[in-house]
């Protein structure tokens, strides 16, 4: 599936869908589901409480890895859909957030079990933006299942940055 969104302060989170192919339920239950979900915690104001903050997270130096990034630990101070239990990679020049990953503190819902997450990120234009998520989840009775989601951007704050294109959904 691929869509079109856009997010501000006045008009919030809005998404139009350009192009789908596969599993009628999947692009229903699951991607409409998630940009729904994303569009509501706009709405609500409760994007805050994904932040890497010390409202949400504690923090302790683990490592520095291989590929010149530093490794936090992070746990969250409350069990959250939102929140992840596990690492924050920074680089080590100038602490620039490069990757979040780790095990979701809850649940999403009762029929999924443990969630792995990868959210990676990269500064366009000087501004940093999440580019791809990543997940993998336990399903009651479906076994396992991941999902993966890039983002592409046209605009970030009223700047051209590039032209992304719906994809051709094969059948």
């Amino acid at each position: 599936m691929d869509a079109w969104t856009d997010v501000d302060r006045t008009g919030g989170f809005r998404y139009q869908v350009v192009a789908e192919g596969g599993s009628g339920y999947i692009r229903s239950h699951v991607l409409r589901a998630a940009l729904a979900g994303e569009q509501k915690m706009w709405t609500s104001g409760d994007s805050a409480k994904a932040a890497l903050t010390r409202d949400n997270y504690a923090f302790d130096e683990q490592t520095r890895a291989a590929d010149a990034l530093a490794t936090l630990g992070v746990t969250p101070l409350r069990k959250d859909v939102l929140l992840v239990n596990g690492s924050v990679f920074v680089n080590q020049e100038n602490a620039d957030l490069v990757r979040v990953e780790g095990r979701l503190s809850k649940t999403p819902s009762f029929w999924t079990r443990r969630v792995e997450v990868v959210r990676k990120y990269e500064r366009i234009n000087g501004i940093r933006v999440p580019v791809a998520i990543e997940s993998v989840a336990q399903v009651l009775i479906a076994g396992r299942s991941t999902f993966k989601m890039t983002y592409e951007y046209e605009a970030i704050n009223g700047e051209h940055v590039g032209t992304p294109q719906p994809r051709v959904a094969h059948p």
